[in-house]
């Protein structure tokens, strides 16, 4: 028989379609495991995203696999700290009122809510710039809000204070944690499927936190009468989990640049002469903070910052082809970048980039800081065209970025038209 055509559906296995003897066509699956084929693609269905793996980004299973244990460990812990949070508020205690176990709850929640509009507030802009970081010290936080709510009742006197408090952390995981997975959604959907893969990160995690339950039906009743029993499970079920989430947000390949890989990035292309790929400058970033290495930039302030006369501005102008203004704060003496209303995040990268290297050349150099300037000007016109092409090249998105500019702009072009 001869094949007339063949097919697959996404990266699945192909399919011939044969033609017979009497000229009608045949369809033929060529497959190992035909007779699993059901089952699995019902899982697959039930479970994954449409169009897995390719509608997907490479590092979308290792981060699904660990995220999955660490989803599990933090569903067990949680029902080790209901059932103290319940016990603490008197259930099974007949001298405990039902008012002040609702005052306490109503407490609990209402401060969780204002902490939650705090820190959205405070930190919200910066939850898309360092995905990682946020979402590993969301899952820190919310093992320290477990254990407080596990030792609540330890203290009596301090119950209420102390399910307060890890409300509010509680809430700000909330914040974190929500925040930074729908930037890591962003980034593992490849086929504007972001709604998908965010349904079925939901089922996940439902299935997860279901088998957490059970697993918890059993093992809370035999630990719940000995707390040193109960603080040993914790601590090796947290260890388990923290764990779990450091290797899920370390598997995690983004093509887009932030501070800190930019950093990383333009140092070893000014010591080594090349440019790393994403999976070397992943590898590379700090997930914890005080870890950085890149220098202080106050992105996208307003020109009063940085000038305060017209010789100034021109000193700032003198030698500069971008859209941009380079310069030192007035208030804080550190490095701060004037964008032009025209800049695009092309602009964006290379002022980040100016900054880096003015930051170098200044502490080794006895020039006066304009000069300096002036001199980083004419290296930036040769030095950049060519790391914008070999970021390219090398799989980083160049379109858009995560260095969290301020929304300040500018025009300085009007003394040219007058």
């Amino acid at each position: 028989m001869a094949v007339v055509c063949t097919e697959r559906y996404g990266s699945g296995d192909i399919q011939k379609y044969l033609q017979n003897k009497d000229g009608r066509i045949s369809c033929e699956r060529e497959s190992a495991l035909k007779k699993y084929g059901s089952l699995r693609d019902c899982l697959v269905s039930l479970f994954l995203p449409h169009g897995f793996p390719d509608s997907v980004s490479e590092d979308y299973l290792a981060y699904q696999l660990w995220d999955t244990i660490q989803a599990f460990a933090s569903s067990v812990t949680g029902s080790l700290a209901t059932h103290s949070l319940l016990r603490g508020s008197g259930v099974g205690d007949s001298s405990a009122t039902v008012a002040a176990a609702t005052v306490t709850w109503i407490l609990k929640d209402g401060t969780g809510m204002v902490g939650r509009i705090l820190f959205a507030w405070i930190k919200g802009s910066q939850l898309d710039c360092d995905a990682k970081r946020w979402r590993l010290f969301a899952d820190v936080l919310n093992d320290m809000a477990i254990f407080m709510e596990i030792v609540a009742p330890v203290f009596p006197s301090c119950f209420t204070l102390t399910v307060c408090t890890a409300g509010v952390l509680k809430c700000i995981v909330g914040v974190a944690g929500g925040a930074t997975r729908a930037a890591l959604t962003v980034h593992q959907a490849r086929r504007d499927n972001m709604a998908d893969v965010c349904a079925k990160d939901g089922s996940q995690e439902t299935l997860v936190n279901l088998a957490g339950l059970l697993v918890s039906l059993l093992v809370v009743p035999l630990v719940s009468d000995n707390l040193w029993v109960t603080y040993l499970l914790f601590l090796l079920l947290t260890s388990l989990h923290l764990y779990a989430n450091y290797r899920a947000v370390r598997s995690v390949v983004m093509e887009t640049l932030n501070r800190s890989r930019l950093s990383i990035i333009l140092e070893h292309f000014l010591q080594e002469g090349r440019i790393l790929r994403p999976e070397e400058a992943n590898c590379m970033e700090p997930l914890l903070p005080g870890l950085d290495s890149q220098v202080p930039i106050s992105l996208g302030v307003p020109l009063r910052m940085l000038v305060s006369s017209v010789p100034e501005l021109e000193q700032l102008k003198k030698g500069n082809h971008s859209h941009y203004l380079l310069g030192w704060r007035a208030d804080t003496g550190q490095l701060a970048v004037v964008l032009h209303e025209r800049a695009n995040s092309v602009d964006i990268i290379r002022s980040v980039v100016h900054a880096e290297i003015l930051h170098r050349k200044a502490r080794s150099s006895d020039l006066s800081h304009f000069d300096v300037l002036e001199e980083t000007h004419t290296q930036l016109d040769e030095l950049f065209p060519d790391l914008c092409q070999r970021l390219s090249a090398s799989g980083w998105v160049t379109d858009r970025n995560l260095l969290d500019p301020d929304d300040w702009r500018a025009n300085w072009d009007f003394r040219k038209a007058l």
